[in-house]
């Protein structure tokens, strides 16, 4: 199991939350997604490390920005 956190920039509520939970949790090995609002702190729990590109471009397909 691997876990990384990255930062989300543009969540202002829970749909923000949902939104970025459904599309980073589609991403093929994902098994969990931790979001938290107020800071913005995306944890996803994978099998395996993921590409930071395949994150990004799911967070971006959400609506919001994954800050480097």
């Amino acid at each position: 199991m691997s876990a990384t956190t990255y930062t989300v920039a543009g969540m202002t509520c829970g749909h923000c939350v949902s939104s970025v939970k459904e599309e980073v949790g589609q991403i093929p090995g994902v098994t969990a997604v931790d979001v938290e609002l107020s800071s913005g702190a995306v944890t996803v729990t994978s099998e395996a490390p993921l590409d930071e590109a395949q994150v990004r471009a799911a967070v971006e397909e959400a609506g919001y920005e994954l800050k480097a």
